[in-house]
């Protein structure tokens, strides 16, 4: 009986650490991310709000700067975002890749399908947004799972509801 609940014992005791242990490489992964972004981007995550939403055609990506009188930072803004429309619209997800350290979740298939999806790259008054759509469900749904996953992993606190 003891050596079991010696067991028990070191068994509950570990569980703190893991958990610690997986608090720091979420810490550790998020200041990747933030990182690679910044170097990927060519701008500051601290200077531009990313945001992300899921629409019942697909979704989209914007970015705008927090000071309104940065006209040059919402510049490069619109100017990056024509590369990363260009780019997907090509099936390069290289960028996204990058920054996550690994291939998001809906990318294979974005890539697959490609030409199923468009990409529109739209101006808006303090940066821009890029709108994704597609008439194909396989698409649509590998839209919704990159788009989620860019949610959580920029930790945006944007909505993973699908709306109009």
């Amino acid at each position: 009986m003891n050596r079991r609940l010696g067991f028990a014992v070191a068994l509950l005791a570990s569980v703190p650490i893991r958990a610690q242990e997986h608090a720091t490489h979420d810490r550790g992964h998020e200041a990747g991310v933030d990182r690679r972004g910044d170097e990927g981007m060519g701008f500051s995550h601290d200077k531009v709000a990313h945001h992300f939403g899921l629409t019942e055609r697909g979704g989209f990506i914007s970015a705008e700067v927090r000071d309104p009188a940065d006209a040059a930072r919402a510049a490069d803004v619109r100017k990056h975002f024509r590369h990363i429309a260009a780019a997907f619209k090509h099936g390069d997800f290289d960028l996204p890749m990058f920054i996550h350290g690994g291939v998001p979740p809906g990318v294979p298939l974005m890539k697959k399908l490609k030409g199923e999806i468009d990409y529109e790259v739209q101006r808006t008054p303090l940066g821009g947004r890029i709108a994704i759509t597609t008439a194909n469900a396989k698409a649509l749904d590998a839209i919704h799972r990159f788009l989620e996953f860019q949610i959580r992993d920029h930790r945006t606190g944007d909505s993973a509801e699908v709306r109009p």
